[in-house]
């Protein structure tokens, strides 16, 4: 894939204006004939809050999913603090990331889903730390100091030993923040 670096939503090296913790320019989405996003632009800027509020079926989670790269856009681009998603400049145009580098960019990238999902047999401590032990990307040990951390960055050091259904509704989205 090689695309103009003259599109709009990716900067050129340089660029001196601080980049948008999200930019979607221009993103189109179909699953066979049915269109599902239709040029999508969305500019986020670090600090804002952003609600995507629509029925059901409108393309919410296709808009979150083509920001992670879960989705390929079939058109546009998205940016997550200024780095291309899913794509790397080459030279004059755009190149397709390998599925290594593209899962990569993925675990710098945290979405909060209505459904938690946390595994309701561990802790909030060993919910948070699961992830890092799974992917060997830290020791048990280390993801286990790491996940008490995260849980005291999130107001919740105190219930590091209680279960999911010990947790009330926004104690347990904490717990989904913090993993």
């Amino acid at each position: 894939m090689s695309t103009p670096l003259d599109t709009p939503g990716i900067p050129a090296h340089g660029a001196q204006s601080a980049p948008a913790a999200v930019e979607v320019h221009g993103v189109h989405k179909w699953y066979g004939a049915h269109q599902v996003l239709d040029g999508i632009d969305l500019t986020i800027r670090p600090g804002e809050v952003t609600v995507i509020l629509g029925p059901s079926g409108s393309g919410k989670s296709t808009l979150l999913r083509v920001v992670n790269h879960l989705e390929k856009p079939e058109a546009g681009h998205v940016s997550v603090g200024g780095e291309p998603i899913g794509v790397r400049r080459h030279g004059k145009g755009l190149k397709e990331l390998s599925e290594r580098a593209i899962l990569a960019q993925r675990s710098r990238i945290g979405f909060v889903f209505q459904n938690f999902n946390l595994f309701p047999h561990l802790t909030a401590l060993d919910n948070v730390a699961a992830a890092p032990v799974a992917t060997g990307r830290l020791s048990r040990g280390a993801a286990r100091e790491l996940a008490r951390e995260l849980l005291d960055r999130v107001g919740l050091g105190d219930r590091a030993g209680a279960y999911p259904r010990q947790l009330s509704g926004g104690q347990q989205q904490r717990v989904a923040i913090a993993r």
